[in-house]
């Protein structure tokens, strides 16, 4: 079984959607996309996503998310993110609704040390299906419909106001939802990976010289959480298909990003302060990850 899918292979996959003026970076803040359902395959594979998606589904069917199986026999709002692997079946031939596929950057565009794990609808362990009453139907499926034709506008700040709508419709799933209803009982593995998350994203921002990140290794967490470092790689790869490391790897390169556009910090200031011994450790890390060096990235942004 593969593993993950790109923003690239999802576009590959289903060449009818086509990829969207400006490619995968089409915001200039990361890639956001709105389609109609009725464009899309009935059966879609059972795998993760290297994007976040929000689904409106208007149509009978059934959804694998982790190892449940959830079946949809009226309209339902679906929450995806890349942490957590699922897959898709119809089992009506009709099929309408829309979905907004994006990148974090582009929803958090600007937001520094802020991640969607920590969102309620988005985190590991959450309930990813809200049933809608007619009602909040026709209120969401105004809002995709706002969405889908400012994507095919030639407004200057159309990308924005996509942004907001997108931000609406996760409020507005929030408002449905009484606060406490997000509470739920976790099994081992989902309340370890949870923990770890959450313990990981306690570690930013950072700051050189006054706090440095701490917490740099697997071990490091796994003796915070009084877990064997095994154990913890175990249920954070079970929950997420992604081992501890990669994790911290990936929110370290973030940071990263997030200090390189938004600091005036040096660029050996920013490797101390992510935990790195020596600068050009952290030169090569962030080539191997992005493809150009630190120093390369910063012009970008200016």
């Amino acid at each position: 079984m593969k593993e993950s899918e790109s923003l690239q292979e999802f576009y590959q996959r289903v060449p009818k959607l086509g990829q969207g003026a400006g490619g995968l970076n089409n915001s200039g803040a990361g890639h956001i996309n709105v389609f109609s359902r009725d464009k899309c395959r009935l059966i879609s594979p059972y795998m993760r996503r290297d994007f976040y998606k929000v689904t409106l589904i208007i149509g009978e069917g059934t959804v694998q998310y982790a190892n449940k199986w959830i079946a949809i026999d009226r309209p339902a709002l679906l929450f995806s993110n890349p942490m957590v692997p699922y897959a898709w079946e119809a089992t009506s031939e009709e099929q309408k609704g829309w979905f907004a596929l994006f990148s974090e950057s582009f929803l958090l565009n600007g937001v520094q040390s802020t991640s969607l794990r920590e969102s309620p609808l988005f985190r590991v362990g959450s309930d990813p299906v809200f049933f809608l009453n007619d009602g909040q139907l026709d209120e969401i499926s105004r809002i995709f419909q706002r969405m889908e034709k400012e994507m095919q506008s030639d407004y200057q700040f159309k990308y924005d106001v996509v942004r907001s709508h997108l931000h609406l419709i996760i409020h507005e799933a929030m408002k449905y939802n009484p606060a406490n209803s997000f509470e739920r009982n976790y099994n081992s593995s989902e309340r370890i990976a949870s923990l770890f998350l959450e313990l990981l994203e306690r570690q930013f921002p950072v700051d050189f010289p006054n706090a440095p990140l701490e917490m740099k290794s697997a071990k490091d967490y796994a003796a915070h959480l009084s877990v064997h470092v095994n154990h913890l790689n175990r249920m954070v790869k079970k929950q997420t298909q992604k081992t501890t490391t990669e994790h911290i790897a990936d929110r370290v390169l973030r940071e990263a990003l997030a200090l390189l556009q938004h600091s005036d910090q040096s660029v050996s200031e920013i490797a101390y302060s992510l935990g790195f011994d020596n600068p050009a450790y952290f030169t090569n890390f962030f080539k191997s990850k992005i493809g150009v060096s630190p120093n390369q990235a910063r012009e970008t942004y200016a």
